[in-house]
């Protein structure tokens, strides 16, 4: 098998694909890798290194797209649509029901699609999960920015100091991205509240966070009663596949401390606050209802080296698999990754993007048969 790796396009995407510890592994196992030139390099990992591993460097982007196997961090942008075709394998990030003309380009050049977040394990988000980690442990990062009188914020330093108070934090999802942004806050000595409809998942995040967050099972009145308190609200729920559901909407929005903060971390696949819409890294914030929003839709770009290799250990095992099965035989003989497969053949194979957009649904052990 031949596996390519381009460089991302997506705007302040620093992300790569591959490490070139992972490209060892794939030369080891027999695999072709083909690497686009600087692919790397905004994750720290030279063109050299990517050689020394046993990768061939294109210079152009058509030479990696044109692999068996086209392996990515983020959803293809329009000048890469030319590249295309039902010979085209795809992994990578994808959130197709945030995306219906990306979608519809996909099946109409019959692309096969992999998304890494609809991949399963054991009934979790293996590819997923270290993104989620990331995440969730830099919304409060940039929570904490927004909240600067300079981004607009209302001046509330969150940990408080001798004589002020601690900001008041709202997560709403103990998912992974919600336990770490709800332990880093708790860390850092902010007012934490974590509300979640599953009380497992409560829980797992009061252990994570030594007791010191506030638990609550989410409600419709509750949430409302949570978020017009906060200083800061992370919003992190996500079903997996599909698009995200509304949790707050923009009279609750309004009805927020002036110069608080929302960070949308459910952006990518539509945002679950009314008054959301995606930024990038260069203008992360906005201001809308008198509340600072950070909706940026690759988060986990902002600390590429750390994202990379954590994406990458997660990757891995998969790029194995399907060097060893090829594509077909890979998904055939994982249920786990062929729950990842979002389009084949000119069909939706993912239910959550079928019903996003109201596609007929092809199951997608029925698509390889």
């Amino acid at each position: 098998m031949r596996i390519g790796i381009p460089r991302e396009t997506k705007p302040g995407e620093n992300r790569v694909a591959i490490t070139p510890l992972a490209v060892r592994a794939l030369r080891e196992s027999g695999t072709e890798v083909v690497v686009e030139t600087g692919a790397g390099t905004a994750s720290g990992f030279e063109d050299r290194e990517y050689l020394d591993a046993g990768a061939a460097i294109a210079s152009q982007a058509s030479e990696a797209w044109s692999a068996d196997l086209v392996v990515k961090v983020k959803e293809p942008l329009p000048r890469e649509f030319p590249f295309l075709s039902e010979s085209s394998t795809l992994f990578t990030f994808l959130h197709l029901a945030a995306l219906p003309g990306l979608t519809e380009e996909f099946l109409a050049r019959r692309v096969t699609a992999v998304a890494y977040e609809t991949v399963t394990s054991a009934g979790a988000l293996p590819i997923l999960r270290p993104m989620s980690e990331v995440a969730g442990i830099l919304s409060i990062q940039v929570g904490a920015r927004g909240l600067e009188k300079g981004c607009g914020g209302r001046g509330v330093l969150l940990p408080g100091t001798e004589g002020s108070p601690p900001g008041d934090v709202t997560v709403l999802g103990a998912g992974v991205a919600g336990r770490n942004a709800a332990r880093i806050a708790a860390r850092i000595g902010a007012n934490v509240t974590i509300l979640d409809v599953n009380p497992e998942k409560l829980a797992m995040a009061n252990r994570e966070c030594g007791g010191k967050v506030r638990t609550i099972r989410s409600t419709p009145e509750a949430v409302s009663d949570a978020v017009r308190a906060a200083d800061l609200v992370v919003s992190t729920v996500l079903v997996a596949g599909e698009k995200a559901p509304l949790l707050v909407p923009r009279a609750m929005v309004r009805a927020m401390r002036p110069g608080a903060v929302v960070v949308d971390i459910a952006i990518d696949q539509g945002g679950s606050i009314e008054t959301s819409r995606p930024t990038t890294h260069d203008a992360p914030y906005f201001i809308e209802e008198r509340v600072v929003h950070y909706c940026v839709t690759n988060m986990p770009a902002a600390v590429p080296r750390t994202s990379t290799q954590g994406l990458v250990a997660a990757t891995l095992p998969y790029l194995l698999s399907f060097a060893r099965h090829g594509v077909a035989g890979a998904l055939r003989s994982d249920e786990g990754l062929l729950a990842g497969l979002n389009t084949h053949g000119g069909n939706v194979t993912c239910e959550g993007v079928a019903k996003a957009f109201g596609k007929p649904f092809l199951p997608a052990r029925e698509a390889i048969r």
